[in-house]
């Protein structure tokens, strides 16, 4: 019994190679692979664009980086990206990142104004003075511009800041969806 126990226990312990059906040669494993749809023609590359001289999408593609090189973030960033990048370079911050006014509160007659490019913003309330309570998000959008945080009482306001609206393309009948403020009475609305 002992000895087949040892045995089984060392059987377990080996190795086992499986049999290999067929062996092929290490040329054969390496293919060269060039495809020419992926490749840019030389009118479809980017070009450096300086932030005054970007008019459209096509202004914001990147040169790329030479070959055999590591591209810089100039280099490759395309889009929005590349647009931050430009107006920092000249030292203009495209998407107003400061932070807003947290040494006063905001009221009806004097909100604390979210400028936006968009249909809506969403912002962080973190009290007055400065994190007095919990961040507490708040919607703003155009059709309802002003908010008021459930928690300090302070009022913003949204300042639409983007392009006119084209009244070719609407917005494919999208309604904002009913919540309780669409059931408050006319005269206690804000103006």
């Amino acid at each position: 019994m002992l000895s087949a126990r040892c045995a089984f226990s060392c059987a377990k312990r080996l190795p086992l190679k499986p049999k290999q059906l067929t062996t092929r040669p290490f040329s054969a494993t390496i293919t060269k692979y060039k495809n020419d749809k992926y490749e840019l023609k030389p009118e479809e590359k980017g070009k450096m664009v300086p932030f005054e001289e970007v008019k459209s999408k096509e202004d914001l593609l990147p040169p790329g980086a030479e070959p055999g090189t590591i591209p810089t973030d100039l280099e490759q960033a395309t889009g929005l990206e590349r647009l931050e990048i430009l107006g920092k370079m000249q030292g203009i911050d495209i998407f107003d990142m400061r932070p807003l006014p947290s040494d006063r509160r905001g009221t009806w007659k004097d909100p604390i104004v979210v400028n936006g490019a968009g249909d809506e913003q969403y912002l962080g309330c973190t009290g007055s003075p400065a994190d007095s309570h919990h961040v507490r998000w708040c919607v703003v959008s155009r059709k309802r511009p002003y908010e008021r945080c459930d928690e300090c009482g302070s009022v913003y306001k949204y300042n639409y800041i983007g392009p006119p609206d084209d009244p070719d393309h609407p917005h494919h009948g999208y309604e904002e969806p009913k919540n309780f403020t669409d059931y408050v009475r006319p005269e206690y609305w804000y103006r």
